[in-house]
């Protein structure tokens, strides 16, 4: 890489909506208020799970400005992203608590809150699933009775009828009988935690207008704008090009804007008024309930070694409570899969993973796409087998790491170019955490401080034609602008691009202009902001759509200085020889074409246009797994220090450390803000958050008074980032997706180290003290 004065890559450059956002400028979606603008509000199920006898809208219509009541009858069909199994509004029956029945349209948001209020429904109840491993019993309650009638939108999801299973994802590799009998070691455990909340600052909202010539407009504080047009046009038959998606700034996400939810339901609220505004927001309480959340987990992992403790055998079984409905829970159930093993070399792998219906609020992606809960239950299987075997973790973990020639659970090959190194990781973890200082240490007072530690690794699990698209326009002081559909949620993606740019361009950062917010109808396609992905995939289509850009400035420059395209160079803010740097030409002269001195003008305007689509990426095969999921895994290890009070069961977190491989790291500062803000939402996650279900599959919590998270003054007291570069080759200047790596070992590093410090195995989440002397009281410790 040349060096100079516009060098931007490996930079700690500060983030590009920095200013805006502390001045208290940003405007998100709540924020747009439009004379004349109609409200909706929701009325919800007070049932888990029962059948509709009756909705009576009667005295609702008596609040004075009611303009609509839209009930399922008037759009009795279901829709989803990967199995169309949900309606956007219950009809026959209901299937959660907080599942939307009504939507009330009116002039004001109190007035159409009071009117959902008076909706009066009558129920049947039913049997209630209230659990993974209820729904996964022979003659339990059916959540779907013909789940297996359900249009599919991808080929690889695979519901049972007659059952609660939504999808089952098997992986089959090698001989594992045969593997397993031959085993000198075995070790088998259980481990689970419930459905959770993404808790992001900013709810979800969505406000929809149909214009006289027949235009969808939206405005959505979504990860996925492309997906609405696609969920529009399938099932309610909006042509796509009559969809147009305006994403604003997102206040915070997680996973939980990334799927499609409240968009349809403002249309429908839309078109009952006769497409006029209408604006549809959660309150955080349906936020946390009606909204999607994140999955719960029962999985029981076995594990055999031979005589020297190196793997030959795993057999991994995911029990993933999808809720009510699918929606991204099947995609998740396919994630578990094909990464089950952790970053470890399992000859033989068994493994399925079932996307269960349960009566609890449904589910969707959450950061880590799988990947935190898989690891969690892995970690803690090699930390008990370690013990077992007698031998300290890092070593035993040390000895089974995967490395090149190795294959995944799917059977791709892992080569240097598509890993990272996880040893070097883990070694650094070491030093980070201290590790041989003491792993257990008595420190007083009744006082104990103990260290766990796991690996961990993820491929960017995408759609095999994953793809994005950038366009750069050239301004008359030689600035450019870069559009593209990437998502600003808070990652910082749109400063790395723009480093990005500014490195390929050879420009100054203060020179390129990226716009925030994004309008379906002018900005090139991309798939989804989700998956850590943007940065690489809109990272390549910005570098072609530079190479484009400089393509037409060296075209223009060599008709201005008369002379070959091929002697000029680009840099600086200029085009200039190559062999004599001195003579060269300022980009602004060139931005929108070159004007002679006689007049006569060239070219026009400078358009750089780029695209990129994944590559060599197949589906998996439907017995085996057999398939190439993701272009790429990011490795890393991670470790927690705790100090436990022995008296009363409570913890304080001291130490968190994260060493994450990602290949280059374009921008240090955010990189390492974004593995603490990750490692923030692990902890929380697994320390405390949970919702919970009385009998009848009525959450208990469903308001952040009740629902307990990690709070200020019990995050750890240090948080360590470090960062191994191993660059991939396809990635943009060697980078590999981080987005979502933060967060994905913390419960497994947590759990590992209470395990130690209280000396008993803490298989279940969350990790509350009234968990760790329970678990004790049973162990008759």
């Amino acid at each position: 890489m040349e060096y100079g004065p516009w060098t931007a890559v490996g930079q700690s450059k500060q983030r590009i909506d920095v200013v805006e956002k502390a001045a208290g400028t940003v405007r998100y979606v709540s924020d747009f208020v439009v004379p004349g603008m109609l409200y909706a509000k929701l009325a919800t199920s007070k049932q888990a799970h029962a059948q509709i006898v009756s909705i009576n809208t009667t005295e609702a219509w008596k609040i004075p400005g009611v303009r609509a009541i839209v009930t399922g009858d008037t759009f009795p069909y279901h829709i989803g992203p990967i199995l169309a199994d949900r309606p956007p509004l219950a009809f026959d029956k209901v299937r959660y608590f907080g599942e939307p029945l009504a939507i009330v349209v009116a002039d004001h948001e109190h007035q159409a809150k009071l009117a959902a209020s008076k909706i009066k429904v009558e129920y049947e109840p039913l049997p209630v699933v209230n659990s993974v491993r209820q729904a996964f019993e022979t003659g339990a309650p059916l959540v779907h009775e013909n789940a297996g009638q359900y249009m599919k939108l991808i080929s690889n999801v695979y519901p049972i009828s007659g059952t609660n299973i939504g999808s089952h994802v098997k992986i089959r590799k090698g001989d594992f009988e045969t593997a397993w009998a031959e085993c000198q070691t075995t070790i088998e455990a259980t481990y689970s935690f419930n459905l959770s909340d993404h808790a992001a600052l900013e709810t979800r909202g969505a406000r929809v207008e149909i214009t006289p010539a027949g235009k969808v407009v939206v405005h959505s504080c979504t990860q996925s704008p492309f997906t609405i047009k696609k969920v529009l046009n399938q099932f309610f038959n909006i042509e796509v090009g009559n969809v147009i998606v305006h994403g604003t700034m997102v206040g915070g996400a997680f996973g939980g804007k990334g799927t499609v939810q409240l968009e349809p339901l403002a249309y429908l609220a839309s078109k009952a008024v006769g497409g006029k505004l209408v604006k549809l927001d959660y309150e955080r309480e349906e936020d946390m309930i009606t909204a999607p959340g994140h999955i719960g987990l029962e999985a029981t992992i076995k594990l055999g070694v031979d005589e020297t403790g190196k793997l030959l055998a795993g057999q991994y079984t995911f029990l993933i409570d999808s809720g009510a409905y699918t929606d991204q829970a099947a995609g998740i159930a396919r994630a578990a899969a094909l990464d089950c093993t952790g970053p470890y070399h399992v000859p033989h792998v068994w493994c399925d993973s079932y996307c269960m219906y349960t009566n609890h609020p449904f589910a969707t992606s959450f950061r880590g796409y799988a990947h935190p809960e898989l690891t969690f239950a892995v970690e803690r299987t090699i930390d008990q087998l370690a013990v077992k075997l007698k031998i300290d973790p890092t070593e035993l973990r040390k000895l089974n790491l995967i490395k090149p020639a190795h294959t995944s659970p799917t059977q791709a090959v892992i080569t240097a170019n598509n890993i990272g190194d996880v040893a070097k990781c883990l070694d650094r973890a070491k030093e980070l955490i201290l590790w041989d200082e003491g792993q257990r240490i008595e420190v007083g007072n009744n006082k104990v401080r103990a260290k766990g530690i796991c690996t961990f690794w993820k491929t960017s699990t995408t759609a095999t034609n994953a793809q994005a698209g950038a366009v750069l326009t050239f301004e008359a002081d030689g600035s450019v602008n870069l559009n593209c559909a990437a998502i600003e949620l808070g990652q910082g993606t749109k400063t790395a691009l723009a480093q990005i740019l500014a490195e390929k361009l050879k420009m100054k950062m203060d020179k390129i202009h990226v716009t925030m917010e994004l309008n379906t109808q002018y900005d090139p396609h991309q798939w989804r902001t989700v998956a850590s992905s943007s940065t690489f995939l809109a990272g390549r289509a910005v570098l072609a759509a530079a190479e484009d850009a400089i393509k037409q400035l060296r075209r223009t420059a060599s008709i201005a200085m008369q002379c070959s395209e091929e002697d000029l160079e680009v840099g600086g803010g200029r085009v200039y020889l190559k062999p004599n740097p001195e003579y060269g030409i300022d980009i602004k002269e060139l931005a929108l074409g070159y004007k002679f001195p006689n007049g006569h003008a060239v070219e026009g305007q400078i358009i750089g246009r780029g695209r990129y689509i994944q590559r060599h990426l197949t589906p998996m095969d439907q017995e085996t797994g057999f398939g190439k999921p993701g272009p790429w895994w990011s490795v890393g290890a991670q470790a927690v220090e705790v100090e436990w009070d022995e008296r009363d069961y409570t913890y304080k977190i001291l130490k968190a450390v994260t060493v994450l491989d990602a290949g280059k790291i374009i921008n240090p500062a955010t990189a390492t803000q974004q593995m603490r803000g990750g490692m923030y939402l692990g902890l929380s996650f697994a320390s405390s958050e949970s919702f919970v279900f009385d009998d009848k599959g009525i959450t208990q919590n469903p308001d952040l008074r009740t629902y307990k998270m990690l709070r200020f003054g019990e995050q750890p007291d240090e948080y360590l980032v470090d960062f191994i570069e191993t660059p991939s080759v396809d990635g943009p200047y060697g980078a590999r997706g981080i987005g979502e790596y933060g967060v994905i070992g913390m419960p497994a590093s947590l759990a590992n180290s209470l395990s130690k410090a209280a000396e008993v195995e803490l298989n279940h989440l969350p990790l509350i003290p009234e968990l760790i002397w329970r678990t004790k009281k049973e162990s008759g410790q």
